[in-house]
């Protein structure tokens, strides 16, 4: 059985500033500089959470040419007056695509993609959805000896706990186990046609805050 990590959770947002501000109201803290990911269109700004754990928050860049593909996590079917949210979760592994072929969910092709001089492998569904609605986790296999949470500022902020709310609470269940994450991740259950989501406990300076709903 693979053994993933969380690697880091991400607020999707209209834009970079109602993402940030979305951030500083939950958690009492502003992001940090990430940068572009040329093949996406899409650009970021980060949070470091712990070693080699951080919250990431992501828009489509309005500067960057449109992908010839779907952006991911959804982001294309994101409306202009959307409110940023908690949607997606990514966890890490050393071998993408063992861990990949074990999961009992098809989280999408494996792709390259590149931020600045960060290189990484992820799964990516072809229509750019979010798989199980946003339950189950991209995977993402770094390419780079450094990682990028290394490189961020410490504010102070560390993840306590990170579930996830879904109406089939057993599938989510199962895909963990057979990444090895369940120790990582809780799941709860929700009524059958609810929206999935997912709530992050942070330790922040200002004490235990709540990302999500």
């Amino acid at each position: 059985m693979p053994r993933c990590q969380l690697d880091h959770i991400t607020v999707t947002a209209p834009s970079l500033a109602h993402g940030t501000a979305f951030v500083r109201r939950a958690l009492g803290v502003d992001m940090q500089p990430g940068g572009e990911h040329p093949r996406m269109g899409t650009h970021n700004l980060l949070l470091r959470l712990g070693d080699g754990l951080f919250l990431e928050v992501i828009a489509v860049n309005p500067d960057a040419p449109q992908p010839t593909r779907p952006r991911w996590f959804a982001l294309d079917t994101l409306q202009a007056h959307a409110e940023p949210r908690l949607s997606t979760w990514v966890a890490r592994t050393d071998d993408i695509q063992r861990a990949s072929a074990a999961a009992p969910e098809a989280l999408g092709p494996i792709e390259p993609i590149t931020r600045g001089t960060l290189q990484w492998l992820i799964t990516i569904p072809a229509d750019g959805s979010l798989p199980l609605g946003g339950g189950a986790p991209a995977l993402i296999e770094w390419q780079t000896p450094v990682h990028p949470a290394s490189g961020l500022q410490d504010a102070g902020c560390s993840l306590q706990r990170f579930e996830v709310f879904h109406p089939e609470p057993d599938r989510i269940g199962a895909l963990l186990a057979a990444l090895g994450l369940t120790q990582a991740v809780a799941v709860s259950p929700l009524p059958a046609g609810a929206a999935p989501r997912l709530v992050a406990q942070i330790l922040t300076p200002s004490g235990l805050r709540t990302l999500g709903t």
